[in-house]
C-alpha cells in the first residue's frame, strides 16, 4: 500500500468519525430549568411534538428537563422559553417560526406554537412539589403525571393522558384514551375529561359528591358509585348525582366507554 493510500484511509475514517458525532448531537440535545414557585401556583409546559411527563419532586423546586431529538431538523434550533407571570410560570418548546409571524410562549391558550413539518420531538420531564399546580399541553404526544399532590390540567391532540392526585384535575384528548385519579373532590369549578377516539376511566373517593354529566356514543357507561339519575334512563347518557352531589362533573367521548371507579 502506498503512503497515500495510506493517508487517504485515515483521512477518510477521520471524516467518518467527525460526522458521525455530528449526527449523534444532532439526534438530541437537551435543556433543562430548575425554580421555585409558590404553592396554588402553576408550572405549565407547553410542547408540540413529544410526551410530557410529571412526577413528584423531593425537594421544594420545580426541576423540567427536555430532550429534543430529530431527524430530518436540527433539534438544536428548538429552545426551550421561559415565561414568569402572576400565575407561576410557563415553558414552552419553541420551534423556529415557518413563516414571518414569529412563535410565542404565552400562558394558557395565549401565544402561537406553528411547526409545520418540523420532525424535533421534545420529551419533558417535569418534578413538581406538594401543592404547585401543573399543567401539560402537547400535540402529538402522551401526557402522564403520577402520584402528584396538587390540581392537574393536561391535555393531547394525539396521545393517551393519564394522572393521579391526592387532589384534582381534568383531561382532554381527541385520539387517545383517558385514565385519572383524583383523591379529592374539593374542586370550586366543574371538571371536565372528553375524548373523540378513546375510553375514558375517572377514579373518585369512595365518599364523593358530585353533579354527574356521561355521554357516549359507541360504547357503554359503568359505574361503580350509585346514581340518582335525573330525566330519562339512556345507556349512552347519564344525568344524575353521587352523593349529595353539588359539583360538576362533565365526562364525554365518542368512540369508547367511559368507566367510574373508586379509589
Amino acid at each position: 500500500m502506498t503512503r497515500h493510500n495510506v493517508c487517504s484511509l485515515a483521512t477518510l475514517a477521520a471524516l467518518l468519525l467527525t460526522a458521525g458525532s455530528s449526527i449523534a448531537a444532532a439526534q438530541a440535545s437537551p435543556q433543562a430549568w430548575r425554580g421555585a414557585i409558590a404553592q396554588g401556583n402553576v408550572i405549565e409546559i407547553k410542547g408540540v411534538n413529544g410526551d410530557v411527563k410529571a412526577m413528584p419532586s423531593a425537594g421544594g423546586e420545580v426541576e423540567v428537563s427536555a430532550v429534543m431529538k430529530g431527524r430530518r431538523n436540527n433539534p438544536a434550533e428548538v429552545r426551550l422559553e421561559i415565561v414568569q407571570h402572576g400565575e407561576g410560570v410557563t415553558i414552552c418548546a419553541m420551534y423556529p417560526s415557518p413563516d414571518s409571524r414569529p412563535n410565542e410562549c404565552q400562558p394558557g391558550s395565549g401565544g402561537r406554537m406553528n411547526v409545520r413539518d418540523n420532525d424535533v420531538t421534545v420529551d419533558f420531564t417535569v418534578r413538581v412539589p406538594a401543592g404547585v399546580r401543573f399543567a401539560g399541553k402537547t400535540v402529538n404526544g402522551g401526557v402522564t403525571a403520577t402520584q402528584l399532590a396538587g390540581p392537574v390540567t393536561v391535555s393531547t391532540v394525539n396521545g393517551d393522558v393519564e394522572f393521579s392526585t391526592s387532589a384534582y384535575g381534568e383531561a382532554h384528548t381527541v385520539n387517545g384514551s383517558i385514565h385519572a385519579a383524583l383523591g379529592s373532590t374539593a374542586w370550586s369549578d366543574a371538571l371536565t375529561f372528553k375524548s373523540v377516539n378513546g375510553s375514558v376511566v375517572v377514579e373518585l373517593p369512595a365518599d364523593a359528591s358530585t353533579n354527574l354529566h356521561v355521554t357516549t356514543v359507541n360504547g357503554r357507561i359503568d359505574t361503580a358509585f350509585p346514581i340518582s339519575v335525573t330525566g330519562t334512563v339512556n345507556p349512552r347518557r347519564l344525568n344524575g348525582t353521587i352523593g349529595a352531589g353539588g359539583r360538576d362533573l362533565t365526562i364525554e367521548t365518542v368512540n369508547g366507554s367511559v368507566t367510574l371507579r373508586k379509589n
